[in-house]
């Protein structure tokens, strides 16, 4: 209140010339102080996407129910640490996202067996995504993951930009099928159906 007590005051004395003068200054930088802080929360509302697929010799069902599995995700996501099932619909994750660990909850939005799985963060570092299951034949299968997410910090964003994200979720899927594959069964499978509210 004292900044603007000043002006008042200054402007009593002042002729009409010189107090538009001062307003407009003042309002040109209330203006871009605005604009920055704008810009500012645009450029942290910027979501990243990444799209990979893989296929896999198993058939679709056995597909499907290894990735309900989310507490085996560990053993083939590159950086995670632990995923807890807290429910049919939420997840607790445990990771190392470029160089810190980050913890966040998730809920699995949209669950139909053998087709799709969506989730969405509830918290921390926003993300979301979908994974499909697509029968190619009897014995192989198409796993496409879609995954939005917003980078937090530059070590992310330069990530980001040299593909380090991208490459991760390639080599996570890639290490899915091995991990399948290697296995000829799935170890569990929940058959659940989760539909949007």
């Amino acid at each position: 209140m004292g900044f603007y007590r000043m002006i008042l005051t200054a402007e009593s004395d002042m002729s009409d010339v010189k107090r538009k003068v001062i307003n407009l200054k003042f309002t040109i930088d209330l203006s871009n102080l605005i604009h920055h802080k704008q810009a500012k929360h645009e450029w942290r509302n910027i979501m990243s996407t990444v799209q990979k697929s893989i296929d896999i010799n198993a058939p679709v069902t056995s597909v499907y129910n290894q990735w309900t599995q989310f507490e085996e995700f560990p053993a083939f996501m590159e950086g995670v640490k632990e995923v807890r099932q807290l429910d049919d619909a939420h997840l607790h994750w445990c990771a190392e996202i470029a160089g810190k660990d980050v913890e966040w909850d998730a809920e699995i939005t949209e669950q139909i067996p053998d087709q799709r799985i969506a989730w969405r963060s509830l918290e921390g570092t926003p993300n979301a995504g979908v994974v499909s299951f697509h029968k190619l034949n009897d014995g192989s299968t198409r796993v496409m993951l879609q995954m939005d997410y917003e980078p937090e910090g530059m070590a992310e964003n330069a990530g980001d930009a040299v593909g380090l994200v991208s490459h991760r979720v390639e080599g996570d899927l890639e290490r899915f099928k091995e991990y399948l594959e290697s296995r000829g069964s799935e170890t569990g499978g929940w058959r659940g159906t989760i539909r949007p509210s």
